[in-house]
């Protein structure tokens, strides 16, 4: 469970999300399906309850290390893009990690623009971009990353059907070769088909 200012936001009383399959969670909103998100990426510690995460048990104060947190990345509704290039943009987290994970850093970015589609923009300045195009930005920042599991808050909401179809590609690819753990919240049922494995009601 999760309460802010003694107002309960979210009371689930369990549920297992399988390695490599498609989470959708679905239903109005505050419902508690941000909140969730939250909680599963580690921003928040539950009120009550515990995450188990590959094993390990965190919540009541034990909060995971930093090595855990890096392996869930969280792509927000409205993205929030650094007053920089694309290509600057989708480097900046492996920047900050540093060590070997900058290695082949050009290559890997130049591969993901590719995977979204955005090879042309590699040099445009972010605030240059479209909507579509600044959440397809945000999603390969956090593919860059290879996370194990990805969190999606609606990608697609308010975006043209070209870059929702863009978007739902990438996270089936995602899923399909790189066998990526996603957590989607959606209001649309009919996306929540499309690319779910299970789908959850909040």
């Amino acid at each position: 469970t999760k309460v802010y200012n003694g107002r309960q936001t979210l009371a689930l009383d369990s549920l297992e999300i399988a390695r490599g399959e498609v989470l959708a969670l679905v239903g109005p909103s505050g419902a508690g399906k941000s909140t969730l998100l939250r909680l599963l990426n580690f921003l928040e510690e539950p009120s009550a309850g515990t995450i188990v995460f590959d094993g390990q048990e965190y919540g009541a104060g034990r909060k995971p290390p930093l090595g855990v947190r890096r392996r869930v990345t969280t792509v927000f509704q409205r993205p929030v893009l650094l007053q920089r290039t694309v290509e600057a943009n989708i480097g900046y987290g492996l920047r900050l990690r540093g060590g070997g994970r900058t290695a082949n850093l050009p290559q890997r970015i130049e591969r993901t623009l590719q995977e979204v589609g955005l090879t042309g923009l590699a040099k445009a300045q972010a605030r240059t971009l479209s909507g579509g195009e600044a959440q397809r930005v945000a999603l390969a920042r956090a593919m860059v990353l290879q996370p194990d599991a990805l969190l999606l808050d609606e990608p697609t909401a308010n975006l043209d059907p070209y870059n929702v179809g863009l978007i739902e590609q990438i996270v089936r690819r995602l899923n399909q070769e790189q066998g990526a753990t996603i957590v989607l919240v959606t209001h649309n049922v009919f996306q929540a088909h499309r690319l779910a494995t299970r789908i959850v009601l909040l």
